[in-house]
């Protein structure tokens, strides 16, 4: 089994929704009909928003009816967060959306005290695994990549998504924790940060998808938006089966 992944490190303009899915709409619109997934960085419609209130969409409205939207236009699975308000509480939420509009969310756990996320959104609880074209796959969302054991394989993943608002000031930890994250995890990890500017900060990328040794399957280029690259489940399965990792592993479980 293979999958055709494509990546847009998206330069966000800020909290201006509808401006930034139509420019993500041109993007997948360009896609060739061979894509499985697209992603987009985290909160791909507003950038990295600390201060929900205005901004933050009623859960499961005009982002995920546009995702629904696309997916099914297109045939292709679509992911990425977007600031949710559900029930007076505040959500970074990660949305998966299927070629066929069925959609699994994940709510961001760790949120990012320097910047004083944790006061205005509350933290997700459960972990968020997802089915789709053979293979299984963990939902996070850019601090969550910092926590290993919070992204442990239990043996019940083949690839993580992290989709993130990482500044360049830290970049390098970035570069570095997304491969770390494959190797430990014995898996393909998919890592999709924007570009640009906000109020606050200045993103440059580093984007990339890497294989389960760490290598890099395809990286995004200095002003390149799109990057694509394929995973192959059986290479995975043969490279687990020979070099058996996971099973060493110390016994101790996160939430």
């Amino acid at each position: 089994m293979h999958m055709n992944i494509i990546l847009l490190q998206t330069d966000i303009t800020w909290q201006e929704p509808e401006t930034n899915r139509l420019h993500a709409e041109d993007l997948i619109d360009s896609l060739p009909d061979s894509t499985d997934l697209i992603v987009l960085p985290e909160m791909f419609t507003t950038g990295f928003c600390t201060s929900p209130k205005g901004i933050a969409e009623k859960a499961d409205t005009e982002t995920l009816t546009w995702m629904q939207s696309v997916a099914l236009r297109r045939n292709m699975a679509i992911a990425s967060s977007v600031a949710t308000e559900e029930d007076g509480k505040y959500y970074n939420r990660f949305y998966f959306v299927k070629p066929d509009g069925s959609y699994a969310t994940y709510n961001k756990r760790h949120l990012f005290t320097f910047a004083g996320e944790d006061k205005e959104y509350a933290a997700g609880q459960d972990r968020v695994i997802v089915e789709y074209n053979g293979f299984r796959i963990l939902l996070q969302i850019c601090y969550d990549l910092r926590f290993p054991v919070y992204s442990r394989n239990r043996g019940d993943y083949d690839m993580i998504l992290y989709i993130a608002s990482w500044p360049t000031v830290r970049l390098y930890a970035w570069n570095t924790l997304v491969r770390a994250r494959a190797i430990e995890n014995v898996c393909y990890v998919a890592a999709v940060n924007r570009t640009g500017n906000d109020p606050g900060n200045e993103y440059s990328g580093g984007t990339a998808l890497y294989d389960y040794m760490g290598k890099p399957i395809a990286e995004a280029g200095t002003g390149e938006e799109a990057v694509s690259g394929s995973i192959d489940m059986q290479q995975l399965t043969d490279f687990r089966k020979k070099f058996p990792v996971l099973q060493d592993a110390d016994e101790f479980t996160a939430p």
